[in-house]
C-alpha cells in the first residue's frame, strides 16, 4: 500500500467559512463541531459579524471569503460551505474562485424540496431575518418566486442575540421563537409540505419544529451532509 499526499490536512473534506460571532454556539448549531457526524474544518472570516452579513448585506465582505475559502482549500478541503444562509448573494463568485464545489446557503435546497412534495404543497423559509432578506438573495439561491417566507425576528430571543452577538443565549426562548414562528407559517399558508430553515442557528430546534408543525425540516445540516456524502462517497 502506498500513501498519496497534497494536501496540508487529511479527513476533513467540508470546509466551513465562519462568521466572527461571539455568541453562544450550542450543540446543533453549524459553529459547534459536535454537531458534525463527520470531521470539518473551520475558518473564520475577519469582520464578517452578523449584523454585516445579514442586515448589511455583507457589504465590501467578498473578497474576504474568498481569500478564505482559498486558504480552506490549499489546506486540503475538497467542498466550500458557509454557516450563514444570507451568504447565497456570494455563490457563484465562490464557485468560480475555488474550484471545488461550494454549498453557501440552506436555501439552495428549496426548490429541491418542493420536487419532492405532494401535488398543491410546496417548501417555505424559515428565516432569522425576514426583513433582510432580499429577491436577490433568493435569486441567486434560485429559490422560487412567491415562496412563503417566515421570521423568528419578532420573538424573545433568537433574532436579537444573533445579530446584535450578545454573550448569552436563553436557549429555550430561542426554542419557542422557532416552533412559534413555524408555526405562525404554516398557519399563513394551509399549503405548506416542509419547512427549511435559512439560519444555520436553528439547526438544534429542528426537531421541535418538525414535532410542532408535523412537516418535514431541511437545514443546513441536511444540506452539508448530502453535500459531504458527494466528496466522500460510502465505501461498501
Amino acid at each position: 500500500m502506498k500513501a498519496k499526499g497534497g494536501k496540508a490536512i487529511y479527513g476533513a473534506s467540508v470546509g466551513i467559512l465562519m462568521l466572527e460571532a461571539r455568541f453562544p454556539r450550542i450543540p446543533g448549531d453549524m459553529g459547534n463541531a459536535l454537531t458534525w457526524p463527520f470531521p470539518v474544518h473551520y475558518r473564520v472570516v475577519r469582520d464578517a459579524s452578523p449584523d454585516r452579513v445579514v442586515r448589511r448585506g455583507a457589504e465590501g465582505l467578498l473578497e474576504n471569503f474568498i481569500e478564505a475559502a482559498k486558504g480552506l482549500v490549499a489546506d486540503g478541503v475538497d467542498g466550500i460551505t458557509t454557516n450563514c444562509g444570507f451568504l447565497s448573494l456570494f455563490q457563484e463568485e465562490l464557485a468560480s474562485a475555488v474550484g471545488v464545489p461550494v454549498a453557501t446557503s440552506s436555501l439552495m435546497q428549496v426548490d429541491m424540496v418542493n420536487r419532492l412534495l405532494p401535488a398543491g404543497k410546496r417548501a417555505g423559509i424559515l428565516t432569522v431575518n425576514a426583513s433582510s432578506l432580499t429577491a436577490e438573495h433568493l435569486r441567486k439561491a434560485r429559490v422560487p418566486e412567491g415562496t412563503p417566507v417566515g421570521t423568528t425576528e419578532g420573538g424573545r430571543e433568537f433574532t436579537r442575540v444573533l445579530l446584535d452577538n450578545e454573550l448569552e443565549l436563553d436557549v429555550e426562548a430561542a426554542r419557542l421563537d422557532n416552533v412559534e414562528a413555524a408555526l405562525a407559517l404554516q398557519g399563513k399558508h394551509p399549503d405548506l409540505g416542509a419547512i427549511v430553515l435559512e439560519c444555520t442557528n436553528m439547526l438544534p430546534y429542528a426537531a421541535d419544529i418538525r414535532e410542532a408543525t408535523g412537516l418535514p425540516v431541511y437545514s443546513m445540516l441536511s444540506f452539508v451532509t448530502w453535500f459531504q456524502s458527494g466528496l466522500v462517497p460510502r465505501r461498501f
